[in-house]
């Protein structure tokens, strides 16, 4: 029996018509390198054929009887390829903006809880004979890193070759009864209590400290604390979608100039591109934007089950701060500060709290705050979610197709509907961005901003502005009292 962690499970309970928690993935596919070329009753087949032994592909959830614990995974007898993998054609010309919307509308469409929790759309008709598949998979089922291993097992390193993960041999045992079911729950229920005293002192020791971090200045930035914008509030279910490219290269070379790292770099052109686009509407506020930053803790984490092992720091993008140089040695000694402090926290942390959250209270509780419009009525918690994905410095090959853009996109949250992720793949790296259409309904004005803001981030190295020069100018310039 594969119990869901808590911290999947919450993805569930998260989950309403308006905050739908899966994952996505635009994949832009170059047919011609396919030996014997493309045609989608094959794609399908081998899809099929690579997807049959992972069970995060062909397993469903089962309902723990009364809701007393989180759901199980069980072996769907009835997989059908067909419910999953669908073909689709883009209208003429079939470019980027034909490919954003059909993307869009897709994207606000919830996935069926009665089958594995996946779809895949392969749509043709994209830029000149390219085809694109946007995939959809629950956060119940992947995060991060492992929804980037998936992917290894569906692509190879040549267009002719095995994938590049092959499927481990997985027992699937005997479907519990719910008998068994409801026993097992019993259980975890009354001894609930005593784990959560376990998790008190551990709890406390965290708080004391980060008081001790916030007093000496070296704390992250506080949930809480972020500026109120249009983006905001509580979201529908309507969603819009902008890609953008930028070069690796480029990103590297001012990341070496600074003494910097990429990561540096690629928050602070978000910081730059979000700075731009809310000065444009008048909307800036005087105090810089708040982003959660999902951090992966599968190295450190002790928990051998779970598909999600994530935790989050939050980070200061910067937008209240003009000097594009100035504003990414600031977003560099932050990190600096939150990566310490974030080391300090377990890595299980997040996993162990989310073992308390109870089916039914929370799913209810979700639902009022969202009823209620709370997000538009206390402090702001966080602006935006911003994720960097580490990808292959090679080209891959999905189903024997090369990969010329791989973009992910995650879950928009009541209270921050808007969500940028970036991923780097071949010297390049992409820039995936959803929102909420009514929060946010141009959101090509700000993703047509992010190779702007790098192109600037350019130049201002090319003037010789070192980070020790940076330095200098602030302080001379604190001194005379500006």
């Amino acid at each position: 029996m594969d119990r869901l962690s808590g911290l999947d499970a919450s993805f569930l309970y998260l989950e309403t018509p308006a905050q739908l928690m899966h994952v996505c993935g635009v994949i832009v596919l170059d047919p011609s390198t396919m030996p014997g070329g493309y045609g989608f009753a094959a794609f399908r087949d081998e899809v099929d054929r690579r997807v049959r032994d992972l069970p995060e592909f062909t397993r469903r959830l089962r309902k723990v009887p009364l809701g007393l614990d989180h759901p199980i995974w069980v072996h769907d007898r009835h997989f059908d390829i067909d419910r999953h993998v669908h073909r689709l054609a883009l209208p003429s010309p079939g470019g980027r903006a034909e490919l954003a919307e059909l993307t869009s509308h897709l994207a606000g469409l919830p996935l069926d809880r009665s089958r594995p929790l996946w779809e895949m759309w392969v749509i043709e008709g994209y830029d000149d004979g390219k085809v694109v598949v946007f995939m959809k998979m629950h956060h119940a089922t992947v995060d991060g890193v492992s929804g980037s291993n998936l992917l290894f097992h569906l692509c190879s390193l040549e267009a002719d070759q095995p994938p590049i993960a092959e499927p481990e041999s997985h027992e699937r045992g005997h479907e519990p009864s719910q008998s068994e079911l409801l026993g097992r729950a019993l259980v975890t229920t009354f001894t609930r209590p005593l784990n959560a005293v376990r998790l008190v002192t551990p709890s406390a020791q965290l708080v004391t400290k980060t008081v001790g971090r916030a007093r000496a200045g070296t704390a992250m930035a506080a949930p809480f604390s972020a500026p109120r914008t249009s983006f905001n509030g509580t979201i529908t279910g309507h969603r819009v979608i902008a890609l953008a490219d930028l070069d690796l290269e480029e990103i590297r070379h001012v990341k070496n100039a600074t003494g910097t790292t990429v990561n540096d770099v690629v928050l602070a052109i978000a910081g730059g591109a979000l700075r731009a686009y809310l000065l444009d509407r008048d909307e800036l506020p005087s105090s810089s934007l708040l982003a959660t930053v999902p951090v992966s803790v599968r190295e450190e984490s002790r928990r051998s089950g779970g598909a999600n092992k994530v935790s989050a720091l939050f980070a200061k993008l910067g937008t209240d701060t003009e000097d594009p140089l100035e504003r990414l040695q600031d977003m560099a000694e932050r990190n600096k500060n939150a990566k310490e402090h974030h080391q300090a926290i377990s890595a299980d942390s997040l996993q162990d709290w989310a073992e308390f959250a109870a089916p039914r209270t929370f799913g209810l509780a979700v639902r009022t705050y969202a009823g209620l419009k709370l997000p538009e009525k206390h402090p702001v918690v966080h602006n935006l979610v911003i994720s960097n994905v580490p990808g292959p410095p090679v080209p891959l090959y999905f189903m024997g197709a090369r990969i010329d853009g791989l973009y992910p996109l995650g879950p928009v949250f009541h209270g921050a509907g808007l969500n940028i992720t970036v991923a780097s793949n071949n010297g390049q790296v992409h820039v995936g961005i959803i929102a909420c259409r009514e929060s946010l309904p141009d959101v090509d004005d700000l993703v047509d901003r992010f190779p702007v803001e790098l192109a600037t981030l350019t130049a201002a190295v090319g003037r010789k502005k070192s980070p020790a020069s940076i330095k200098q100018a602030r302080k001379k310039k604190a001194a005379s009292g500006g």
